[in-house]
């Protein structure tokens, strides 16, 4: 699969493919949007909002969830405010969501099937780690949306100014509902 997408990326630069998606790194919006890495959203989610290339920064993960208030999505959020004049904060969960009722142990099952040896789960369990916890879900996706929407709210690095709120999209339609956060 990989040689297939690496063959279309030579014919999209060679035939200027790139031409139509042509933009500077400041979104115009100046909005960030944190939603989850479903491919059902990959499309339907601009469509759905009316944003093209170049209108927003779009962050992705499993889940649409901070769960840590200095992940890799926190910093993203603090290059976009401080670095690229975002103002506003979408965190947009979803329907059918594959995270919701995600269950750690699981995961760490699958893990060892696929030959990740249980030395090396146990090691980073002595590093302080909670591998099972770190890796479960949530059981109700509103409520996580809910939760990083505080979290984003309350966190000592963003700006009080910056608005933040939380959304649900249906996952077939697009439709968007606010939540109350």
């Amino acid at each position: 699969m990989i040689d297939e997408i690496l063959e279309f990326n030579k014919r999209f630069v060679a035939e200027k493919g790139y031409e139509k998606y042509a933009c500077d790194k400041f979104p115009k919006k100046r909005t960030a949007i944190v939603t989850c890495m479903d491919t059902r959203l990959v499309e339907l989610l601009p469509a759905a909002l009316g944003i093209k290339n170049g209108d927003v920064k779009m962050i992705k993960n499993a889940g649409a969830c901070i769960t840590d208030p200095f992940d890799s999505t926190v910093r993203s959020l603090l290059v976009g405010i401080y670095e690229l004049g975002v103002n506003e904060i979408m965190i947009i969960g979803h329907t059918d969501c594959g995270v919701q009722g995600m269950k750690g142990a699981e995961m760490l099952h699958l893990m060892k099937e696929r030959g990740i040896p249980a030395r090396d789960i146990e090691l980073i369990g002595r590093c302080g780690i909670d591998l099972e916890k770190w890796l479960q879900g949530f059981d109700d996706t509103a409520e996580s949306v809910r939760k990083t929407v505080e979290l984003v709210r309350n966190h000592p690095l963003i700006p009080s100014d910056v608005n933040v709120g939380g959304y649900m999209m249906d996952s077939v339609t697009g439709a968007l509902t606010v939540l109350q956060c």
